[in-house]
């Protein structure tokens, strides 16, 4: 990595719970070079949200002020709950008009997935999937994978990711780049802030959701006429749930073979993504192509927002 960026902190849902974990994400990140701006985010504090709606969404508002100076990165603490009631309060004409075509990567993941879908479907704009300060850049551990893969994804022109994927029949097929946490998504559907996206290549992940629960949101995805539209599903890490002994052996890979056959589309599965420590950083919009070949995919991107080199 050598690129050294400004980056806006922004606390679009809960607050910092574990103050250590962000205090060693700012050290990680100045120690790399990058400019910290915004840490006030990390002081607010109102029931179990980083600040009042109205502070949250300033956040986001404040971009389109042409009075005031892009950062290169707009990186969400953390995730949680708290981004829906920030929908109707943000100003998607004025943030279109000013990062639709801007280098600025906005990322984060988890809860941070329903404001992608509505900058999205409402501005145009595309953001990123990726690592967030506390639970990414603050852990006790940083994983290499999720270091290298975002500022490599920032820099290069085309980006990349390569995974084994065995058992999964060769494919070669492009569309729209979209996805992230699954109950966002579904949660979403119907509202003007889901987008219309058919031929995209969809990338899930969740956390604490049993198989049943996951298999409901897929259904609720293909009965709206969503997944059944996409050219192939991407699955990456679906953690922390359990299963029980009424179950009877049905579990998350009973799940996606189900679906597999009632949606009639690819499913792709070991995606480094989600609320586990390896993660790629992907953008949400942007034009991709997935090929699988000998149980190995590769996904490549472009069009996605990269910050100017200083």
């Amino acid at each position: 990595m050598s690129a050294r960026y400004e980056i806006r902190l922004i606390a679009p849902s809960g607050y910092p719970h574990i103050p250590e974990a962000m205090r060693r994400g700012i050290e990680r990140l100045e120690a790399a070079g990058h400019r910290i701006a915004g840490r006030e985010v990390l002081d607010r504090l109102d029931l179990r949200f980083a600040g009042t709606d109205a502070e949250r969404a300033a956040d986001l508002n404040g971009m389109a002020d042409p009075s005031r100076p892009l950062p290169d990165v707009v990186l969400a603490i953390r995730g949680g709950y708290g981004a829906h009631p920030l929908l109707p309060l943000l100003n998607y004409d004025a943030l279109g008009e000013r990062l639709r075509d801007a280098p600025v990567a906005m990322i984060g993941h988890s809860d941070f997935t329903a404001l992608q879908s509505a900058l999205y479907a409402r501005a145009g704009i595309v953001t990123y999937g990726g690592p967030m300060l506390g639970a990414d850049f603050g852990a006790p551990e940083l994983d290499p994978l999720t270091w290298e893969h975002v500022w490599r994804t920032l820099a290069d022109e085309e980006g990349l990711g390569e995974w084994e994927a065995p058992h999964t029949p060769d494919i070669a097929v492009d569309g729209t780049l979209w996805g992230g946490n699954l109950a966002m998504l579904a949660g979403l559907v119907g509202s003007p802030y889901f987008p219309s996206i058919e031929g995209g290549l969809l990338y899930i992940e969740d956390i604490a959701e049993p198989p049943f629960r996951v298999e409901r949101m897929l259904y609720h995805l293909l009965h709206a006429g969503v997944l059944g539209a996409q050219k192939a599903l991407l699955v990456g890490d679906f953690t922390g749930y359990r299963v029980a002994e009424y179950d009877n052996g049905y579990d998350l890979d009973t799940v996606f073979e189900r679906i597999a056959g009632a949606a009639g589309i690819p499913i792709v599965r070991g995606l480094p993504f989600g609320h586990g420590p390896a993660k790629f950083t992907l953008p949400f919009g942007a034009a991709g192509r997935l090929v699988v070949a000998d149980g190995r995919a590769t996904l490549r991107f472009s069009g996605h927002p990269r910050p100017k080199t200083p």
